[in-house]
Order: C-alpha cells, then structure tokens, then sequence
C-alpha cells in the first residue's frame, strides 16, 4: 500500500447493499476516489442486495466465497455469540481481514465499511468496533465514512488520501441522517433495517443449531436447504424435508443427491418429501406419512407414496399421520 502520492486512491469496500453500505461508497467516490465494492457470500448471506446495489452505482464488486470461514467462526467465537447464532465481532473481523489481504494483492490503498457508531449492540459500540479493526489486522487502513467523525483518525486520513472534512459524524440507531443522504444521492433501494444475516434470525437459527447438533455444519447444501420447506427430526441423523409449495417441491427433487430418497404422492397433488439415504424403513414410513397429511388426499385411509433412490422406484401404502404426532417432529 502506498505513501504519498498525487495519484488517484483506490480503494475497497464492505457493500452489503444495505443504507449505509451504499452511503459509505457514495461519500468515497464523492472524493475522486477510486472504490470497488467486496461481498462475502455464505448460505447465511444472499448477494442480490450487493449485486443490484454495484451495478446501480456502477461499482465493481468482488464475490468472495465466505462460506468455510463464518462456519469456523460459529464453532469457535473469540467475541462470543450475539442473540441468535451470530458471531458479528469475528466476522467483521474476518471479512476485513480478507478484504484487507485482497486489496494487498490487488495494489488498493485502503479499505472502508459502512458501520456507524452505536448502531448495533454487539459489533459497532465502540469496543466492537475497535476490536474488528484490531482483530483484522489493518486497523490502520480502515475508513468508517459515515461515523469518522467520531472516531481516532486512521492512515488513510492523517495522510490526506481521504479528506476527513468531508466524512460524516453519525451515530445510534436512527437513519434520519441516513434516508436524508440518501435523498440527495438519489439511492431508492436499499432494506429495512436489519441484519440481512440469517444468522440473527431465530426461526433459521433453531434449524440450523440442530443441523449442528445431529448432522454437523460440513455442506454448504444443507445449511442452504434449511430455508425450505418443513422440516421434521425423524431420528439422531435422519431429519425429512417436506415441500411447503410448488417451489419447494421442485427445488428438493432438483436437489436431491443420488442415493437419497425422494417421495411423492401418486396421483394427488402433495408434497416432495426428501429423505437422507439412511434413514431406516421405519423412518421412510413415516415420512410418507406426514408428506400424506399435508396433500389433498382428504379424508382417504390409505394413499399411495412413490419413494425414488438411484437403487430404483417402490410404492409405499400409508395413512396420513395424525396432527398430533407430527408437531413433536418439527423443527
């Protein structure tokens, strides 16, 4: 990375493509500063947001696979956890940490993230903050545009690549100042205020702790699957996913792996139920059972399953499970 110079900056940043990602790229470029955006892709983390958000300010972004690095993280959080599952200092801190190495490799000369002073109460009070720039390695080179007021100055400002005039003094949880920035740069789309991190989401989290549990965290697969359908526990390391709608059901018999097991109703519109190739007859049984009772089979006895393996085709005879029984099984 580079002293003084009279060349034009270059710069990376944190775009999530929420607020104050895109503030934070704006109040940068506004600088004649050359800024590239960076997102950190995971199953807990969709890039739609960051996608739309790069191109509509003609930005080029960086799609780094993060997916190893956060699932190392949840089993060994040096921060700690916040509410849910979500270790927000370590990860911020890691993903600063590898966005600094690819600026490194890619001659940048800093790097800038959209957080703001007090915003969030784990990872951006001020020991928060702090310690993802100390635990990144590159404390030095990190800009927080939209709070940098507040906050020591860092390399990038003491050495007049950025103008710290110019950088903001925002702080909590109110985006007054924020919806009023982004009036006057014209941004129009961006969420509500929240994460965007499945990982702070409490129903996604119960599956996910007991994928953890019984399975273990190794596929990106299966964590990804955790976002569809119904899922029921069947045993230690049997767990069924049943097809909520069209979508569902399309996407688990897309997905489904060779010798996994894949059931369908004959002749009445039901769900696709996906089984692990392990499960036990018992447990094949009952999962064509409880895919039974979410069909329109109505007020039949018995109806007919189709459970498909790469071993071949077999018609299994059910009855639909009762209500009561299903609800202990779900996740």
């Amino acid at each position: 990375m580079n002293g003084y110079t009279t060349r034009r900056m270059r710069s990376l940043g944190l775009l999530s493509g929420g607020l104050d990602s895109q503030l934070a790229m704006y109040l940068i470029r506004s600088q004649g500063i050359i800024a590239e955006g960076v997102f950190f892709d995971s199953p807990f983390c969709d890039s739609d947001r960051a996608r739309r958000a790069a191109g509509s300010m003609g930005v080029y972004l960086h799609i780094i696979d993060f997916t190893a690095d956060i699932l190392e993280l949840m089993e060994n959080p040096v921060h700690g956890l916040g509410s849910c599952m979500n270790p927000c200092i370590d990860c911020h801190a890691r993903m600063l940490q590898r966005t600094g190495e690819l600026a490194v490799d890619l001659g940048f000369d800093f790097m800038f993230t959209g957080e703001v002073l007090n915003q969030r109460p784990m990872s951006q009070k001020r020991h928060g903050l702090d310690a993802v720039a100390k635990d990144s390695g590159y404390a030095s080179l990190i800009v927080r545009p939209l709070s940098a007021g507040l906050l020591p100055p860092t390399v990038p400002e003491e050495r007049g690549w950025v103008d710290r005039a110019k950088l903001l003094s925002i702080e909590g949880r109110s985006r007054k100042k924020q919806i009023a920035l982004a009036d006057e740069y014209g941004v129009t789309d961006y969420p509500a205020p929240a994460g965007g991190c499945r990982l702070t989401e409490p129903n996604f989290c119960r599956r996910l702790a007991d994928l953890k549990e019984h399975e273990g965290l190794r596929g990106r697969r299966a964590i990804e699957l955790l976002r569809t359908g119904r899922h029921f526990r069947m045993g230690p390391k049997t767990k069924a996913i049943v097809g909520r709608n069209e979508r569902d059901n399309a996407l688990l018999e897309g997905s489904a792996e060779l010798y996994e097991i894949v059931l369908k109703l004959e002749d009445i519109p039901g769900p696709t139920v996906l089984l692990p190739f392990t499960a036990t007859e018992e447990e094949v049984q009952r999962a064509a059972a409880i895919g039974a009772r979410y069909s329109d089979c109505g007020a039949k006895d018995v109806v007919c399953v189709r459970a498909r393996t790469a071993r071949g085709v077999r018609t299994l005879k059910v009855q639909p499970a009762d209500i009561g029984e299903i609800q202990p099984l779900m996740i």
